[in-house]
């Protein structure tokens, strides 16, 4: 069998093709070259001169914008010479203090070198933009997340605690035996209200406490149910009305459902960033003979 190299050329286009296509391999490149920006925003003094300090354009450029983001205006010639001057009042003080070695065993610098490998690690998955059609089934399998909260309406018969005393849960449950219709039975009066419309979970918990919220809205509409405790004592209740409303359409909140999968990307990213540097690495934690004496006393 003969192969033309006009059959291997479109094979090996499309080969080429499909590897760019490849979300893994935009992910390598968008943090490679992350990472070239980043070393070339913020190049180390190690291999400058140490005695030499250069205030390049882009650091002037950097200082200008970061004045301006704070002040709305752009600095005066005056205004910029004292911003290098503490540019570099910070340079001297930030190699002495290396020459030094104050940056070793320092909690603060510790945790802000992490806090900027973070960073990192969102910043690459911030360059990534969802594929056609991913943002959809991510909403899909999300959907519960976006659908406005449950609204209950009901009312209820009070029996209050500071009245009744300890029989106030008992005299509420033999009330219930006697109640007939939704309409029907007497309660004590209560501070708010004995009827509620189309009210969620968060609104009944304000007047009546979390637990009895939680118990309201596992409950089935069209019977009396109870008692329920609140702060205030027990309630028989009545639920007219359980609604749960369905999530919006997709294309209502696309911008939503962008934001919220980038965020979930950064999340991702950062957890198999440090799951992979952390591979490099063997953690050994040597409790202190004190605690391992206590550990095996009877």
């Amino acid at each position: 069998m003969n192969l033309k190299v006009s059959d291997v050329k479109p094979a090996r286009f499309s080969l080429i093709t499909r590897c760019l296509r490849e979300p893994l391999l935009h992910f390598l490149i968008a943090g490679f070259a992350l990472f070239v920006l980043y070393g070339g925003l913020h190049r180390s003094t190690v291999n400058q001169d140490p005695q030499r300090i250069e205030i390049t354009p882009d650091a002037i450029q950097r200082i200008k914008i970061s004045w301006l983001a704070r002040w709305q205006r752009p600095p005066s010639d005056q205004q910029l010479q004292g911003l290098l001057d503490e540019y570099v009042k910070e340079e001297i003080l930030y190699r002495e203090a290396l020459k030094l070695g104050l940056d070793k065993d320092d909690t603060i610098i510790r945790r802000r070198l992490a806090q900027k490998m973070d960073f990192l690690a969102e910043d690459v998955a911030a360059l990534r933009e969802p594929a056609p059609g991913v943002l959809q089934v991510w909403y899909s399998a999300h959907q519960q997340n976006y659908a406005p909260p449950p609204l209950v309406t009901f009312h209820h018969l009070f029996f209050a605690s500071d009245k009744r005393g300890t029989e106030a849960q008992a005299q509420a449950q033999a009330a219930l035996a006697t109640l007939t219709d939704k309409n029907s039975g007497e309660g004590d009066v209560f501070v708010f209200k004995h009827a509620y419309a189309e009210q969620s979970q968060d609104q009944v918990a304000k007047d009546f406490g979390s637990k009895f919220a939680t118990s309201v809205f596992q409950q089935t509409p069209g019977r009396w149910v109870g008692p329920i405790e609140s702060g205030f004592g027990w309630h028989l209740v009545w639920v007219d009305a359980l609604v749960k409303p369905t999530a919006p359409p997709f294309e209502t909140i696309a911008q939503q459902v962008k934001s919220d999968w980038l965020s979930e990307q950064r999340t991702e990213s950062k957890r198999a960033n440090f799951a992979a540097l952390k591979a490099r690495y063997q953690v050994m934690v040597m409790m202190p003979a004190i605690a391992a004496t206590e550990t095996e006393q009877p």
